[in-house]
């Protein structure tokens, strides 16, 4: 029940589908005669979409949670890591192509940073996880590893997870893996890297964070292409805003 209202929360708490909401909405008040708020709630509908599909609000409220942590930094010393996590993202099964194909974007970064993190630690072993709440859908974890052969990484021992259907449950199952005491790298989306982490260390495991996949440029040039509404700025807003939702969501998940 719990993860169904999530799910729900997920999609319809965004920003477009706001918009649809609040647009009809203020079609009935107008319609029901109650035209001036009809109009004022489509009016501020509007601003609403166009300011989250700004680059600089979006930047504004992606920025903290994927400056959290820190690119991760290997000195080519280190022979302490024992495991390289990766977390699920999503993928188009139906695409066609290879695997590595069918990844998402999300999921593409994530496992290129562990396959690298891999020829930094050749002693670690790799762990993909993610699961699918479609029955019709197989798991990203089975795509992870099916990329993973499809590029000849052979030398490691691969640990396919393909059950966990959310963060938590992950790092339930991580942890259930893993024995006590163990070291290991979490390989995650940047911006998903806080509540990841979050819910890592409220099953009682302490990884170190390898981010990956960062939208945010903080070097970038703003110019009047900037300010301008995207359909890229509009992704933005909508990742910060699932993250910051996520958040909240760990005080029922654990």
């Amino acid at each position: 029940m719990f993860s169904n209202l999530k799910e729900l929360i997920a999609v319809y708490a965004m920003p477009l589908p706001l918009f649809f909401i609040f647009l009809g909405l203020a079609a009935l008040l107008f319609f029901s005669g109650r035209r001036r708020g009809g109009l004022g709630l489509g009016v501020l509908a509007t601003v609403m979409l166009l300011l989250a599909a700004c680059s600089p609000l979006a930047d504004k409220l992606l920025e903290p949670l994927e400056s959290r942590y820190p690119p991760l930094q290997i000195s080519g010393e280190e022979t302490w890591v024992e495991t390289i996590v990766v977390l699920g993202g999503g993928w188009q099964p139906e695409r066609g192509g290879s695997s590595l194909s069918r990844l998402n974007e999300s999921s593409l970064f994530r496992l290129t940073e562990g396959l690298k993190l891999l020829q930094d630690f050749p002693q670690a072993r790799l762990v993909v996880s993610g699961g699918s709440r479609l029955e019709s859908m197989p798991p990203v974890a089975e795509a992870y590893a099916q990329a993973v052969s499809e590029l000849g990484v052979t030398a490691v021992e691969l640990v396919v997870l393909d059950w966990p259907t959310d963060t938590a449950s992950e790092a339930r199952a991580v942890r259930d893996l893993l024995d006590r005491g163990s070291q290991l790298l979490l390989v995650t989306s940047a911006s998903h890297m806080p509540r990841a982490m979050a819910h890592f260390r409220a099953v009682d495991l302490d990884p170190v964070a390898a981010p990956t996949h960062r939208l945010v440029n903080p070097g970038v040039a703003w110019n009047l292409a900037y300010w301008l509404p995207t359909s890229q700025a509009l992704s933005k807003t909508e990742r910060a805003l699932h993250e910051y939702m996520g958040l909240v969501a760990l005080v029922w998940e654990h």
